[in-house]
């Protein structure tokens, strides 16, 4: 008994294609291989970069004309704004660095500010007892100069008995 074989369409697509395509084949190798069809790509290759740079050089010479960047303007603007941004972020860096030695130099200059607040009050007090034990004008009249501000003019004032001579 034989066994008859139903009808397979998927296979006789797949003969199909497989004897299409080891002829194709043979024919897109044969043709690759000729020097002719290089030189046709070639000057297809070439009329394409022609025709590439000619759209590019309208089209830069149209930005131009109206005031808008080009590729590269745009391109050169960003790597100046990269720049820009890599100084700050190293000015940044050197601020925080040196954040705190200047934190540390303004407290040890408000300490020996301070410290020489408290030997000039010293300096007054010492007048001021110096003024009280000696009564004569001229020790009164050096001990007032020394109390006025810094930077002022001391201007020595009369005394009653500085007047009484005068008259």
């Amino acid at each position: 008994m034989t066994q008859k074989i139903p009808f397979e369409p998927f296979t006789m697509w797949k003969d199909m294609y497989e004897h299409t395509e080891k002829a194709w084949h043979d024919v897109i190798q044969d043709t690759l291989g000729k020097e002719s069809f290089s030189e046709g790509l070639g000057q297809i290759q070439s009329s394409y970069l022609q025709y590439h740079e000619t759209i590019n050089n309208l089209t830069e010479a149209y930005f131009k004309q109206a005031n808008i960047p080009t590729r590269d303007e745009v391109a050169n603007v960003a790597s100046l704004v990269i720049n820009l941004e890599d100084k700050i972020d190293n000015i940044d860096d050197q601020l925080y660095e040196n954040s705190e030695t200047v934190t540390k130099e303004i407290n040890q200059l408000k300490r020996t500010v301070g410290n020489l607040e408290k030997k000039f009050d010293k300096i007054l007090e010492a007048l001021a007892a110096l003024d009280k034990k000696i009564p004569t004008g001229e020790a009164s009249v050096a001990s007032k100069t020394v109390t006025t501000q810094p930077g002022a003019k001391a201007t020595p004032q009369s005394t009653p008995e500085d007047t009484n001579t005068k008259k």
